[in-house]
C-alpha cells in the first residue's frame, strides 16, 4: 500500500515544479549550464527511513551547505572557546559574501557567511597522515554514509573566478584571524565547496545532525553532541543569511542553502530534509527549495514550536491476534479458522505523542503490512498528544486500506482520533478495549472464512461444545435436570466470591466476565456467546467465583445447579463422571487461556 507521506511528497513535487522563478547561479562558469528543471525532495528520519521524489540522485556541488559541517569539525578539534576566539555566533543580516567583520578585531560574525567559513576552514589541520581537505572530505562522507568526491572542473572554475573570497581571506590574514598563508586555505575552501553530493546525501547529512551526530544508516557517531548543538544553533540564526528571519518564522528549522541549488533543514530528534533545485532567489537560495521547505513545515507541522519534543517511534509493539485472542470460547471449526487466518488481523500498539516522527513511524508500519493482512487494529490507549498532521495522514491511510478491501479498527476509549473520521462515509469500528476489538475481528474472519454455523445467535443445548463428548441420550438426561433462566442487558449473573452456583449453558445472547484490576478499575476478560458455558471454573477455586459475569444484551441460559449436580452424583454416577470428564476437557484449554489473558490484560 502506498504511504500517504510518499503520496504527499509526490503531490507537492508536482505542484512546486510549476514554479519557474529564479535563475541558476552563473558566477562560476562550470555551474552555469545546469538543467533548471532538476528538482528533488528527500526526507530521512532519525531511524534511517528515506522518502524521496524527483531528481534525488542528480549530483551537484555542495557549495555553502559545506559550512556547517566544516564548522562542526573545527569545533570538535579545538572546542568552543578556541573557535569562538576566531569566529563569532551572531547573525550578520548580510548576504553570504559580505565583509561582516568586527571593528578592530576582524572577527567574522558567524561561520555561515563566507568570511566565517574561510576562518573555519583555516582552523582545520592535517592529522593522522590526512591533509586538511582529506579530513574535511572524510567528515562529509561520514555524514552522507558514502565516499564523496571533489569535482575538479568546478574547483578550477572556483579558483579562477573566486576573487572576492580570495580578498576576504587576505583581509582575515591582516587581522591574524587566518594565522598563516591564506592561499592553501582559499584552495581548500574552494575544494570543500566543490564536493559532489545529491539530494539523498544531503538528507542523510541533515538527518545525522538531527540524530545528535549519529548517522542513522551506518550507526557511526560522526560528531559529538556539543559541536552538533552549536552548529544547529548557528544554522538557526545565521544559516540563511539576510533571509534568516523569514526562514525561521516560516520553516522553523535550522537550515542552510547553497548556490548550486541545495537546501537542507534539520528537525532535531526527528528528520533531515533536503531539496535540490538550481534556480535561485535574490538571497542565493533555491526558489523551489524555499517553497518546498515552507510547505513541508506547514503541512507536516515540522516547525520547532510545534515539534519541540524529541521524536521517537510511536510503535510500542505489533502482533497478530493469535498472540492475544479475545478469550471467547469457539467450537472446534471456528478455532481452526482462527488458527489458519488469525494472521490476517494485526494489532499495532502506539504510545507517546503522535507528532511528525511518531506519525511517520505509524504510517510506515501501516503502509508496509503484508498483503494478506485484512484487518488492522490500531491501539491508541497509550497515546498522549495527537497533532493535526496525524489526523490527516491517518484518514488517508484508512482510505488507502479501504481501497484494498482492508479495514481499520480502533481501540480508542478516549476518542483520541474521532476528529479524523468525523465525515467519513463508512464508520470506523471503534472499541474501548482490545478484547472487544479482537473479538470483532475474530468474528469477521470466521464469517469470511467459515460458515454461518460458526457464529450462531441461538443454540440448542445439544449444540453446546462442552457437551460434545456425550451421547445424545446423556445430553437429554442432563437437560431434564437443568433450569431455564433469562437475564436482561446489564444484569449481574454471578459475582466474584460467590460460592459455586452450577454450570451455565448459554443458549442465546452473550455475557462478559471481568475482574478488578490493580488500580481498582474493572478489567474485562472475556465475552461468551451462544453455545458457551461458565461457572464450572469455580470448582477449581475453592468453590468460589473468580470473576463477575454480566449479561450483554438479553441472555437465555440453561443451568445445571449445584443442587442438581449433587443429586446427579448420588443417582447416576456414570453420567456424573461423563459430565465432569467433558467439562474438564473443555475447561483445561480455557483455564490456560484465562491465565495467560488475565496476566496480559491486567498488565495493559
Amino acid at each position: 500500500m502506498e504511504s500517504p507521506i510518499e503520496g504527499y511528497l509526490a503531490r507537492i513535487h508536482r505542484e512546486i515544479s510549476e514554479l519557474k522563478d529564479g535563475k541558476p547561479y552563473s558566477t562560476i562558469p562550470a555551474m552555469a549550464n545546469v538543467n533548471p528543471d532538476n528538482f528533488g525532495i528527500c526526507l530521512t528520519t532519525v531511524d534511517g527511513y528515506i522518502y524521496e521524489v524527483g531528481d534525488t540522485r542528480e549530483e551537484f556541488s555542495i557549495q555553502s551547505i559545506s559550512k556547517p559541517f566544516t564548522y562542526g569539525l573545527a569545533l570538535e578539534d579545538l572546542g568552543l572557546e578556541k573557535v569562538d576566539e576566531k569566529v563569532d555566533v551572531e547573525p550578520s543580516g548580510d548576504s553570504f559574501n559580505e565583509i561582516s567583520l568586527a571593528a578592530g578585531t576582524g572577527r567574522p560574525s558567524n561561520a555561515m557567511i563566507n568570511a566565517g567559513a574561510l576562518t573555519a576552514t583555516s582552523l582545520i589541520k592535517g592529522s593522522g597522515g590526512n591533509t586538511r581537505i582529506k579530513r574535511i572530505l572524510n567528515t562529509y562522507s561520514a555524514f552522507a554514509g558514502r565516499q564523496l568526491s571533489i569535482d575538479e572542473e568546478i574547483f578550477t572554475s572556483e579558483l579562477e573566478h573566486g576573487h572576492r573570497n580570495r580578498a576576504l581571506a587576505y583581509l582575515l590574514r591582516s587581522f591574524n584571524i587566518i594565522e598563516d598563508d591564506p592561499t592553501p586555505v582559499i584552495e581548500d575552501y574552494f575544494r570543500q565547496c566543490s564536493v559532489l553530493v545529491n539530494c539523498l546525501d544531503l538528507s542523510l547529512m541533515a538527518a545525522t545532525l538531527a540524530n545528535s551526530g549519529r548517522n542513522p544508516m551506518t550507526g557511526k557517531q560522526v560528531m559529538d553532541i556539543v559541536p552538533v548543538e552549536r552548529v544547529l544553533s548557528v544554522m538557526t540564526t545565521c544559516g540563511m543569511y539576510d533571509d534568516a528571519g523569514s526562514w525561521i518564522s516560516t520553516v522553523g528549522m535550522p537550515g542552510k542553502s547553497g548556490v548550486a541549488g541545495g537546501t537542507i533543514s534539520v528537525l532535531p530528534g526527528q528528520v533531515g530534509l533536503a531539496v535540490y533545485s538550481p534556480p535561485l532567489d535574490e538571497h542565493g537560495s533555491s526558489v523551489r527549495g524555499m517553497a518546498a521547505s515552507q510547505r513541508l513545515s506547514q503541512d507536516m507541522e515540522l516547525h520547532f514550536v510545534r515539534a519541540a519534543r524529541v521524536g521517537k517511534s510511536a510503535i510500542r509493539s505489533t502482533y497478530d491476534i493469535t498472540a492475544a485472542p479475545s478469550g471467547i470460547r469457539r467450537d472446534d471449526e471456528a478455532m481452526d479458522i482462527l488458527r489458519d487466518h488469525g494472521h490476517r488481523a494485526r494489532v499495532v500498539e502506539l504510545n507517546g505523542d503522535l507528532l511528525f516522527a511518531g506519525t511517520e513511524s505509524m504510517v510506515r508500519e501501516l503502509s508496509t503490512l503484508d498483503d494478506d493482512v485484512e484487518l488492522v487494529i490500531l491501539d491508541l490507549r497509550r497515546v498522549d498528544e495527537v497533532a493535526d498532521v496525524s489526523l490527516r495522514l491517518l484518514a488517508e491511510v484508512r482510505e488507502n486500506l479501504l481501497a484494498e478491501d482492508r479495514e481499520l479498527v480502533l481501540i480508542d476509549a478516549e476518542g483520541t482520533l474521532a476528529e479524523a473520521f468525523r465525515d467519513v462515509d463508512r464508520a470506523v469500528p471503534t472499541f474501548d478495549t482490545r478484547t472487544a476489538a479482537v473479538e470483532w475481528c475474530e468474528n469477521r474472519l470466521i464469517q469470511t472464512y467459515g460458515s454461518e454455523l460458526n457464529l450462531p445467535s441461538r443454540v440448542d443445548i445439544t449444540q453446546c461444545p462442552a457437551l460434545s463428548p456425550l451421547s445424545d441420550e446423556d445430553i437429554k438426561k442432563l437437560a431434564d435436570r437443568m433450569e431455564d433462566r433469562s437475564y436482561d442487558d446489564g444484569d449481574v449473573i454471578r459475582r466474584i466470591g460467590q460460592s459455586f452456583g452450577g454450570v451455565f449453558f448459554i443458549l442465546s445472547g452473550g455475557v462478559t466476565t471481568s475482574v478488578v484490576g490493580p488500580t481498582g478499575d474493572r478489567v474485562k476478560l472475556t465475552t461468551l456467546s451462544a453455545g458457551m458455558t461458565f461457572g464450572e471454573l469455580a470448582l477449581g477455586s475453592d468453590d468460589r467465583q473468580e470473576t463477575t459475569v454480566k449479561a450483554s444484551g438479553k441472555v437465555s441460559v440453561k443451568v445445571l445447579t449445584a443442587q442438581a449436580i449433587a443429586k446427579l452424583e448420588s443417582e447416576d454416577i456414570r453420567l456424573a463422571l461423563e459430565l465432569w470428564k467433558a467439562l474438564t476437557r473443555d475447561a483445561y484449554t480455557r483455564v490456560d487461556l484465562y491465565l495467560r489473558e488475565t496476566a496480559v490484560r491486567i498488565r495493559d
